[in-house]
């Protein structure tokens, strides 16, 4: 497999193995990955969080009369940006 990183990606990568820690770039992606699949929940839980969060307070606004022109597409749209 071969992959192209940004040359700021790239800097990271080669400043991870000059630091004594990884043995090579294999490595240090390796590692990003499982970091990543390990933290994907969380992110996910995080957001569906916020959302539900933004949902309440809509729900009170509108108990209250109070509304915005803004649809819950875009309110998903932010949280996936968040």
């Amino acid at each position: 497999m071969h992959i192209s990183l940004t040359p700021e990606l790239e800097s990271r990568v080669k400043q991870k193995v000059e630091s004594g820690y990884y043995n090579n770039a294999s490595e240090v992606i390796r590692d990003a990955l499982r970091f990543w699949e390990k933290n994907e929940d969380l992110v996910q839980h995080m957001k569906l969080e916020m959302l539900k969060k933004r949902l309440a307070i809509g729900s009170e606004q509108a108990k209250q009369g109070k509304f915005i022109e803004q649809s819950v597409s875009d309110i998903i749209a932010e949280t996936r940006n968040a």
